[in-house]
Formats: C-alpha cells, structure tokens, sequence
C-alpha cells in the first residue's frame, strides 16, 4: 500500500488549511482528511473541488459515497473504502459527524488498523457538522493515528483582508461596487462567516439602486446578527434613545431569544462599552480597544469609541456592576420573569444616561 500523507503534532491549523489547497492545485489530495470549522462555506467548496478531482462526472454511484456517521461501524467504514474504483483512478468517501473517540476499544484498534493500512486508491474525509471535533488524547493510540494520517483541516473565519476582497467580488459578480467602510460594516451587521453573508450579498445587491452598495442599503434589507442588534440597543441607550432601544429588545424577544442569552450579549456590549470609555479617558487610542477586544478591524472599535462619549465612567461602570447583578438574579431566581427584569433594567439604563 501506498504511504499516507501524516500531519505532525507540530502543524498548525493555518498550515493543514493551506496544505489542503496545494494538494487540490497539485492534483495530488492526500488519503485521509477531517473537515471541521464554523465556517461552513468553505467547508463545502473544499468537498466539492475534491469531489470535482476525484470522482470522473457519470461515475459518482460507484465512486463516490457519502454516510452519516451515526449508527455507522468501522466494518463497513472499511468496506467503503476498499471498494475499488470503476474507471477512475481513486474512489472518494465522505463520511458526516462520525464520533471516532466514542468508538468502543475493539471499534477503535479496527479504525486504527484501517488507518495504519490505508489503500492508495481512497480519499477518506471525515467531515464534523452537527458534532463538534476534539481528538480525546486519553485515546493515545487512536489519537496518535489520527495525527500520523490525517490532515485536520479548519474552516474558520478567513482575515478581513481576504474577507473583504471576497465581498467585493461577491458584489461584482451581481453588477455592484462596495468601498471599503461599507464592506466593514456589512462584516460588523452580518457577521463574518461567509455562509452567512452569501444570501445576505444576495439581497442588498438586488435592493441597491445605483451601482455603489450603501450603508442605507445594508441596514435597509440585511438581517443583523445578534451581537449588531445588541450594540444597537446599547448604542441607542447612550443616545438617549429609550423608544429605539425599547424596540430593538421587543423585536428579539418576538424572536423568541431566550432573556437569559439576550442579558450575556447585553452584558458583554456594556463591558466594551465600558472598556472604551476607559480608554478615552486613559488617553488610550482605537488599537488599545481593539487589543483588549481581540477585533480584527477598527470598524467596531470607532464605534464602540463614539458611543463612550455620550456616557459617562461612572454610568458605564454602574452599568456593568447592574447587569452581572441582574445575571446572577435571574439565574438563581426560581420563576423569575426574565422579559421583565429586562425591560425594567433597560429603562434604567436609559434613566440614568439621562441625568
């Protein structure tokens, strides 16, 4: 048999990543892959370039074949890929959310022979959606194999270079230009996975009337993620804005977001609100926030910055102080009304910003 392409304990996910892509440009994928990562996209354009290499078009109920994992034994795992090929070079095997690290011992020493003797004619990917993968590494046996002949390969958030350069071909391809401060705050609405972002692309580019996408165009038809809709709740509170940002908590709460989650997002906005304030009174700049906040643009930094303004540090710290109060109410209560305490805090926010 022949030897399978191993991935040192010392790669990283970056290096698999771009491995993965040399291997599709050199024509030349290796035998075994595990696919995982939130972003889902990209997930799914790698299986679909393997597919495209591997599986010759009219063949594919020969060489191509695709099992849920669940209720699946490495039996018939290794049947699949012993299969030989029918005129073509190599079969392909996808396998979705199979849990290898709860495999009993004697399921485990059969995948880890299967590994250890893996035919040259199969590309095996092991692709995790629903379950999440995480190498039990008290399995030291199956977790070494796994190291020595599969690449693992994460699909996460690409760079805001490389994000921003796909939204705008994104919106070429749909007759359409977008800057760059409008890109960011699509990222910032929208969120940055590419799944995500495609129907939204989609939408704002068949509302906008000139040839230039707009932030009004965004805010017009796009769908915000939580994290937007939050921000501008607390955003509106620092405007003063009570009507705004009481409508905002009632539009997610008719989307039936549990109080609970809406109060950790709310919390963790009044703790960046607070740390902005800080630095403005520090003396501290954009890039300091944006250390402390891990974000990989300025875009939400500068906002974060002008909301600060309109707050004082003693408002922001009360805030905080209120909210991790209320946190702890609300999880300890037996029977509390969460939608209450919600409205009645967000109504004392907006007071006290008042005075």
């Amino acid at each position: 048999m022949a030897a399978v392409r191993g991935k040192t304990r010392s790669e990283d996910r970056q290096t698999a990543y771009r491995q993965l892509k040399q291997d599709l440009e050199r024509g030349a994928l290796g035998s075994v892959y595990v696919f995982y990562g939130e972003e889902t996209y990209l997930r799914e354009y790698y299986l679909s370039q393997a597919a495209k290499q591997l599986v010759p078009a009219g063949l594919e109920e020969f060489n191509f074949h695709k099992v849920e994992g669940k209720g699946l034994t490495v039996q018939a795992l290794t049947e699949l890929v012993e299969a030989m090929p029918m005129m073509a070079e190599r079969t392909l095997v996808e396998v979705v959310d199979f849990d290898i690290f709860k495999l009993g011992e004697e399921q485990r020493e059969t995948l880890i022979a299967l590994l250890e003797d893996f035919p040259a004619y199969c590309c095996l990917i092991f692709v995790y959606d629903q379950l999440e993968y995480k190498p039990n590494r008290t399995m030291k046996r199956l977790a070494a194999a796994m190291e020595r002949h599969a690449a693992a390969v994460r699909f996460e958030t690409q760079s805001r270079g490389d994000l921003l350069n796909w939204v705008g071909r994104r919106f070429r391809a749909h007759g359409k230009s977008i800057d760059t401060q409008t890109a960011e705050h699509l990222l910032f609405t929208c969120g940055s996975l590419m799944s995500g972002l495609i129907p939204e692309i989609e939408k704002v580019a068949a509302y906008a009337r000139g040839p230039a996408v707009t932030r009004a165009d965004i805010d017009a038809v796009a769908a915000p993620v939580l994290e937007a809709q939050v921000f501008d709740m607390t955003a509106a509170i620092s405007r003063r804005d009570f009507n705004r940002a009481s409508q905002l908590l009632g539009t997610l709460l008719k989307l039936q977001e549990e109080p609970i989650m809406l109060l950790a997002v709310l919390g963790k906005e009044l703790r960046k609100l607070y740390t902005a304030r800080l630095a403005i009174d520090n003396g501290r700049d954009k890039f300091w926030l944006m250390e402390q906040w891990g974000m990989r643009s300025d875009y939400p930094a500068k906002l974060l910055l002008e909301a600060a303004r309109r707050v004082s540090t003693q408002w922001a710290e009360e805030a905080v102080l209120r909210c991790a109060a209320l946190d702890l109410r609300m999880k300890s209560a037996y029977g509390a009304d969460g939608e209450g305490e919600l409205k009645t805090f967000l109504m004392a926010l907006a007071q006290e910003a008042a005075r």
